[in-house]
């Protein structure tokens, strides 16, 4: 089996001589090329090259932007008249392995792969060794003449400008951990305009909704972690189904701190409120702004946007887990 290594070696939860342990292990197993990313971008690129050149599989060790990259490498290499694309879209593309070495490593938890990458690659080796392989979903957005694939969520609105005003702080050299993010939303929540929601939600058979604040948009549960507890604003979501969305159309604190309560609890219930807008195994919505709104996918902010068009995308992928 012939395997593409990329490796982000500015991955959060790595070193040079974790790193250089993980790729003994892994080329010990399979025929390795080790790829190391240089710059935005660099991810789909070198996937995108994998694919062209008949490898078998894609490991990715980094976080889940270098992920995101890789699988939108992966997937905007295939040719839609490929037959075997055509039978089963997972099988027209290499495999993906994901070893986890971000700050959050959703897509790979969400996988059940343990957040330590050492213990990963373990599981992964397994899964090589047993032939394991699971066929999950993506989810798409499309805007203007863009579009883009995600793993595990993105979102439309407050949210989204959290994950703004993080980035901006991790440029500046700070670490993106959980009390960082959490201050972050009390604290942008402040500034936060009450008074006038800026969006629409519509589709094909689903009713309008108007006056929507933020919007979660979910391809599997959890949606996110904060630290080692799960947010669950869609417990319903998951990797064999259609999207799922929860949306708020009201961000007062009476109406926000009930909504926070539930998606910090573990269980198998939707969230419940007269000012929540909820979808489930949706296979396209849109949601369009009067004005730019901050959008994110897969934990990475995309800059403003005025109408984002999401999609299910199924059997998209097969993931060794």
């Amino acid at each position: 089996m012939r395997a593409m290594l990329l490796v982000n070696p500015k991955a959060t939860t790595t070193n040079a001589r974790r790193r250089d342990v993980l790729i003994r292990a892994l080329g010990a197993a399979v025929e390795l090329t080790v790829e190391q990313t240089r710059y935005r971008g660099h991810a789909a690129a070198l996937a995108t090259t994998a694919h062209a050149k008949g490898y078998d599989v894609v490991a990715v060790l980094g976080g889940d932007g270098t992920i995101n990259e890789a699988v939108n490498g992966l997937l905007n290499a295939v040719n839609g008249d490929d037959p075997a694309y055509k039978d089963d879209p997972s099988a027209g593309r290499p495999a993906l392995i994901v070893i986890p070495g971000g700050s959050a490593n959703v897509f790979a938890r969400d996988l059940g792969l343990p957040n330590d990458p050492v213990e990963a690659t373990g599981a992964v080796l397994e899964a090589l060794r047993d032939g394991r392989r699971r066929t999950v979903g993506l989810g798409q957005a499309l805007w203007e003449d863009e579009s883009r694939y995600f793993t595990f969520g993105a979102g439309m609105g407050y949210n989204a400008e959290v994950i703004r005003a993080v980035e901006g702080l991790r440029g500046t050299g700070r670490k993106a951990t959980p009390t960082r993010y959490v201050n972050t939303a009390l604290r942008h929540y402040l500034a936060t305009d009450k008074r006038h929601p800026a969006m629409t939600l519509s589709g094909p058979g689903i009713p309008a909704a108007k006056g929507v604040y933020m919007a979660i948009i979910s391809n599997t549960s959890p949606w996110t972690y904060i630290g080692t507890r799960p947010v669950l604003p869609t417990p319903w979501a998951g990797f064999e189904t259609g999207l799922d969305l929860l949306g708020l159309q009201e961000i007062g604190v009476t109406s926000i701190l009930p909504a926070i309560r539930q998606i910090l609890t573990e269980r198998d219930t939707l969230p419940s409120g007269r000012h929540l807008v909820q979808l489930h195994d949706e296979s396209e919505f849109t949601l369009a702004a009067y004005r730019p709104v901050a959008f994110e996918l897969d934990g990475d902010y995309l800059g403003e946007r005025e109408s984002v068009t999401f999609r299910s995308i199924p059997n998209a992928l097969q993931v060794l887990v």
